[in-house]
């Protein structure tokens, strides 16, 4: 998931990469629409080893790259149930939330925002989303935790378990708006563009 747009939002503004990346983070190329990993449920992480942290904050580093603010295994290639999240977008080390197996216990309330996808670069649309999630969870060595989001938050954890279930922002728009924006990537292809 992108950073907010910052005209429609006063969330914080999209920044570089945080410069406490190390050299040793590995950046990703993110997986764009059209890829078939992005419409595919992924497998549970049973390994909680150096490997699985590795790949964590080799998600981080990615995900600041692309100035995003949540970003899910699918997206960078990798079929597996891990997201990561960061609605500081770097600001904050406390704010970095590792999802490994995450699933919604209980969500309230309703709000429809502006969303894009860091997988679908350019298209955004309105998607009506919990208020407040609550999400159970597994961190990177594998302790279970739950954790409560609100707003910007909330909307983050809905969208990256979305796509640890295969599904895309775009399935929650209309059909219209929905096929506006696969013709305009199908031309975007055709140009090479995409």
């Amino acid at each position: 998931m992108p950073m907010p747009d910052k005209s429609t939002s006063s969330e914080a503004t999209p920044a570089a990469a945080p410069e406490t990346i190390s050299a040793a983070r590995k950046i990703y190329p993110i997986v764009k629409y059209g890829d078939p990993i992005l419409e595919k449920s992924t497998t549970p992480v049973k390994n909680f080893d150096a490997d699985l942290e590795q790949l964590a904050e080799d998600m981080f580093a990615s995900m600041y790259a692309a100035q995003g603010v949540g970003l899910a295994a699918p997206q960078i290639g990798v079929n597996l149930r891990i997201a990561v999240v960061d609605v500081t977008g770097g600001k904050n080390p406390e704010a970095k939330i590792v999802l490994a197996n995450p699933e919604i216990i209980h969500a309230e309330g309703e709000k429809r925002e502006e969303e894009g996808c860091l997988s679908i670069p350019g298209f955004r649309g309105y998607v009506l989303r919990p208020q407040f999630v609550t999400i159970k969870a597994q961190n990177a060595k594998g302790e279970s935790f739950e954790i409560r989001g609100e707003d910007l938050l909330a909307r983050a954890f809905c969208h990256e378990i979305d796509h640890l279930n295969g599904i895309l922002f775009i399935q929650h728009l209309s059909m219209l708006k929905r096929d506006l924006i696969k013709r305009k990537i199908k031309k975007l292809k055709k140009q090479g563009e995409w």
